[in-house]
């Protein structure tokens, strides 16, 4: 069939075959060593046979403090010839399933108050943010100092290196959801060189981009995931006012400080999933009607593709629309609100949704996801995270063993 997802792109010096993107869904399933391993493979061979134009790799940490748990992917020397075998499996896969070969994008990230590299909580916080901390205020936390801080653009620089050496097309320099960098853009009450002034909370940030464009140069091109606002009450995360309504203001200086480096495509969210998950990712059983979820998220995308036209954007939560997900991305695009439709949980529930519409025009109810979230249940439980209701055989056994 005919629809206006199938149209292609031109991002940088590539052709995008198409508008659909799989979002970076963590599988904590990778070795303790940060290798990709068998359910990894599984993962992303399925996500292969999607016909998605792009496929956003998961967050891949680049160091080992930083990482969100302790089988989260690790991009290192000893662990990158394991994510080139299975690039190159992927686009071997998807040319011969699809006819061509996805543009594969890596997210680096640094999880920082979300660390928890050997199985429990080592937070690394930009500043004690007590809106975050709630029910948690004597767990240790470790302030990153600005000499920390210095550090980390070296960490990327090397992680960019071994992701081109890898076969990635793209680096996500990842800013969302409250981990590190992102919770960087609020700490307007901290001292010193990363705090305070919008130039000091985008410092970090801007710096691990600078690195990783100068690891790289041209080779292979730089993104990112970037939360338009954290929809956290004032003053305890940006992007609102102090009536905590909705200001785009510093996210627009943001932008247009990541288009004068080069930057023309940005992957839009919201929200923390931590702690209100319903912001971006619209579900079942939240405090507010996912409809409102979905019409907030296509206010914020609209109103920055209007002010950023040349800027290629993103959209999300898109799988909430279930069995008229397809026909809503198709009105986004149409519309001109952004370029792309991102999926994230659909494609843990139904990674052959794109296909199956493409063939039938339509998508299978039996398949679709329930917006149950029994899979980020997995990812708290700390164990690994996929669909446990459609992907039963191989996730009920966690989620039955785990989640109580």
């Amino acid at each position: 069939m005919h629809t206006v997802l199938d149209s292609e792109i031109k991002l940088h010096n590539r052709v995008i075959k198409n508008r659909v993107v799989f979002h970076p869904m963590e599988g904590c399933d990778g070795t303790y060593d940060g290798a990709v391993d068998e359910l990894t493979r599984r993962r992303y061979l399925r996500f292969a046979r999607s016909g998605a134009g792009i496929i956003w790799f998961e967050a891949t940490a680049v160091c080992p403090e930083g990482r969100a748990n302790p089988r989260q992917l690790y991009l290192s020397e000893n662990t990158k010839a394991s994510f080139k075998s299975l690039i190159d499996e992927v686009k071997a896969v998807s040319l011969e399933a699809n006819g061509f070969e996805p543009v594969i994008i890596v997210q680096l990230t640094h999880s920082g108050r979300f660390s928890k590299p050997n199985g429990t909580p080592e937070p690394i916080v930009a500043y004690r943010n007590p809106h975050w901390e709630i029910g948690k205020e004597n767990q240790p936390y470790v302030i990153a100092t600005d000499d920390y801080c210095k550090t980390i653009p070296e960490k990327y620089y090397n992680a960019a290196i071994l992701a081109r050496e890898a076969g990635f097309d793209g680096i996500d320099v990842k800013c969302c959801h409250g981990y590190l960098f992102n919770e960087f853009l609020s700490a307007k009450e901290r001292d010193g060189i990363y705090g305070g002034s919008l130039e000091n909370r985008t410092r970090l940030y801007l710096d691990c981009i600078d690195s990783v464009r100068n690891a790289v140069g041209e080779d292979i091109f730089v993104t990112t995931r970037l939360n338009a606002c954290d929809c956290f009450p004032y003053p305890y995360g940006y992007g609102v006012d102090e009536n905590n309504n909705i200001d785009l203001t510093e996210t627009k200086l943001i932008i247009k400080g990541l288009y004068d480096k080069g930057i023309r495509l940005i992957n839009l969210t919201l929200g923390n999933p931590y702690l209100i998950p319903h912001i971006n990712r619209p579900c079942i059983n939240a405090p507010e009607d996912g409809n409102v979820g979905m019409e907030r998220i296509y206010n914020v995308t609209k109103e920055l593709k209007t002010e950023f036209k040349d800027m290629l954007f993103i959209a999300s939560g898109l799988t909430y629309p279930g069995e008229n997900a397809m026909s809503y991305a198709e009105r986004i695009i149409d519309e001109g609100v952004a370029d792309f439709a991102g999926f994230g949980r659909l494609t843990f529930a139904y990674p052959d949704f794109y296909r199956d519409y493409l063939e039938k025009g339509e998508l299978d109810k039996k398949k679709l996801c329930l917006k149950c979230s029994k899979c980020s249940q997995l990812m708290r439980a700390g164990t690994v995270a996929g669909c446990p209701v459609r992907d039963s055989e191989v996730y009920m056994p966690f989620f039955r063993e785990f989640v109580k």
